[in-house]
């Protein structure tokens, strides 16, 4: 058995993070002692080594939560996806390096090229882009809540949609100077809950089930991302994270 602080020495993660993990029961501790102390296994080391390849890979941690709590998780299988994702990811990095050194050489030369950019893979990213999209919408577009919503947006007026952006915008600048929080904090679960009504209010049911959806959306489509980074930095991550963990709670 390991006591946390032997776990951070360990894998490098701070005692302030594994703390936040056993809080969201992303990673619990297999025992607690009398005094409360929390002690770790080898299985629970072998868990935050899963954790931590699906950070490297940036997914959000209550995705990583239900992935590791699915009773059909396979680690090899999970192991060998990882795998093959870091591998990919591994190879766009060395792409990259490989235009840095060209554009280096190049340099007082040539203008910038399209080929400069290639290593980026805008394309590939482009594709997931536009698949995640025709998903979505072969997913919610007969659904009750986007009819719902159709119905109640087109009576709007311009006063009205400028009250409900207003309404919109305070909420992300509230959530925005909570960032340095914990994401399970109550003032941030107070205000996503306060987002979570502005959506049922304004445009359709949000359901736990939709709103679950609509967390992995905004740090899953880029324009989502970029749109809610704009009232600071890392919002999206941050609102997404939030609104599982509500999520979590009031499933």
């Amino acid at each position: 058995m390991y006591k946390i602080n032997e776990v951070s020495k360990l894998t490098g993660v701070s005692i302030r993070m594994l703390h936040h993990y056993d809080k969201i029961r992303l990673l619990e501790p297999s025992k607690r002692t009398d005094s409360n102390y929390r002690m770790y296994n080898d299985d629970d080391i072998a868990r935050l080594y899963q954790i931590l390849l699906f950070k490297e890979l940036e997914f959000p941690l209550q995705e990583i939560k239900q992935i590791l709590d699915d009773k059909d998780f396979n680690r090899e299988e999970v192991l060998k996806a990882q795998r093959n994702l870091i591998f990919e990811k591994k190879q766009r990095l060395e792409r990259i390096l490989e235009s840095i050194d060209d554009t280096i050489e190049s340099l007082g030369g040539n203008v910038m090229s399209k080929d400069n950019f290639k290593a980026f893979g805008y394309e590939e990213v482009k594709k997931h882009q536009e698949k995640y999209k025709e998903e979505t919408e072969k997913r919610y577009g007969n659904s009750d809540a986007y009819k719902e919503s159709q119905e109640k947006t087109s009576k709007y007026s311009k006063n009205d949609w400028e009250n409900i952006m207003g309404e919109a915008s305070v909420i992300y600048e509230e959530l925005a100077k909570l960032r340095d929080k914990d994401p399970s904090d109550k003032l941030v679960q107070d205000l996503v809950e306060q987002w979570r009504n502005h959506i049922s209010t304004n445009f359709y049911n949000c359901t736990i089930e939709i709103f679950r959806g609509l967390a992995l959306m905004y740090v899953a489509d880029e324009r989502f991302t970029k749109n809610i980074d704009k009232y600071g930095e890392g919002l999206a991550q941050f609102m997404s994270d939030a609104m599982n963990i509500y999520c979590d709670n009031n499933g």
